[in-house]
């Protein structure tokens, strides 16, 4: 694939993704602003799950059968109005509803854009691309937190979504402009048989079952750590601005390096070391992100780790999983996605109620628990192959 393209998609995969996740330096001021309390407030995160799980369900697969190109001009106009829709919502119940529409749309996109970046490129150069891809979602992922912070603190946290309501016309001007026209898609399915192949990929694809379940664990943790890093520093003694709050997710960049390493390999037949290694760093980032009250320079460590090798976890999963089935990567990712959206859900809804409850510590010992968790199942599933 040029090199060019490679860069664009990587850009457009990092502005889309960002949508799913400008609401976690937020929750504080959102909740304020609707009167929620903070064991409730990681609902909002849960609704974008939501979202992003009717997307991955519904609208990903669309991507094996429809023009993709067309799909994504689609999604965009869709994904726009969405955001408005949430910058302008006077309740809870319309702020969740926008929020969906969010999850699923800014989802949509991503995961079309890394589908059609597999599609287009060679089964030897499949991992390194899929990893710049993702290493774009990664950049996404940091660029959500910090400029949601700078917005919020300068004009308001409605504002953040009018930005990103821009952000999608821009990205849908430029699309048009240079996204190839995708060849025909040769699946001769009806939109009915097509969800229901995504049935038969889940209950038959042990791949896609085995890497599923471990990105599952590996994006709880990942939304344990995000949806509640708000709270604490937020509050005294730290009492830090969103800006502050948002910077955080600056620190993480190494993790968008290391997608694009573990892609590549993973394209020397290198992904299980690659998995078992990233599994190490995953686990050990909780001891220094345990000591927030100490030193900051001590989170930033942990952060570093966390990102780094749950960024390595996703590259690997995507790389072996679509090169089961080269004729479903829109479905292969809208399924394995479901996994990731179902452990974002559940992390950011666990982790607000365990910090009312049990405050930072149990947090971390709950992001210890299912990082360990991944690590076990990961060794089984290693062993029982070799057997």
């Amino acid at each position: 694939m040029p090199t060019g393209l490679v860069a664009l998609m990587s850009v457009c995969c990092a502005v889309s993704v960002a949508n799913v996740y400008y609401a976690q330096p937020l929750l504080d001021a959102i909740s304020h602003d609707f009167h929620i309390s903070h064991s409730d407030v990681g609902g909002v995160i849960t609704a974008t799950q939501v979202g992003c799980a009717l997307s991955l369900m519904f609208v990903v697969p669309l991507g094996d059968l429809l023009n993709r190109k067309r799909l994504i001009v689609c999604q965009l106009v869709l994904l726009a109005i969405a955001c408005v829709a949430v910058a302008l919502s006077g309740s809870q119940h319309a702020l969740l509803a926008g929020m969906i529409g969010v999850g699923l749309l800014g989802t949509a996109m991503t995961q079309v854009l890394i589908a059609c970046a597999a599609a287009l490129a060679n089964e030897s150069e499949r991992g390194r691309v899929v990893g710049t891809a993702q290493g774009g979602v990664v950049v996404g992922l940091l660029m959500a937190r910090s400029l949601a912070g700078v917005v919020a603190d300068v004009a308001g946290w409605r504002a953040v979504y009018l930005v990103s309501a821009i952000f999608a016309v821009g990205m849908l001007i430029v699309l048009l402009l240079f996204l190839p026209t995708p060849r025909p898609s040769r699946v001769q399915l009806s939109y009915a048989g097509l969800l229901r192949s995504m049935i038969e990929l889940l209950l038959r694809e042990r791949v896609l079952q085995v890497r599923g379940f471990l990105g599952l664990l590996m994006f709880a943790a990942f939304s344990i750590f995000w949806s509640a890093l708000v709270l604490p520093l937020s509050a005294p003694p730290h009492a830090m601005s969103h800006t502050g709050i948002g910077a955080f997710g600056l620190v993480g960049a190494l993790g968008a390096m290391a997608a694009a390493r573990a892609g590549s390999l993973t394209d020397r037949g290198h992904g299980q070391t690659t998995t078992c290694v990233a599994l190490v760093l995953l686990c050990a980032s909780w001891l220094p992100i345990s000591l927030i009250d100490k030193s900051v320079i001590l989170l930033i460590v942990g952060i570093i780790l966390l990102d780094i090798g749950g960024q390595a976890i996703h590259v690997v999963n995507q790389s072996m999983i679509f090169s089961t089935r080269p004729e479903a990567h829109a479905r292969l990712v809208g399924c394995y996605m479901l996994f990731y959206s179902a452990g974002s859900g559940l992390g950011a809804i666990s982790s607000t109620v365990i910090y009312s409850r049990a405050g930072w510590p149990g947090v971390c010992a709950l992001g210890f628990v299912v990082s360990m968790t991944a690590f076990a199942f990961w060794a089984a599933t290693v062993r029982h192959a070799g057997r």
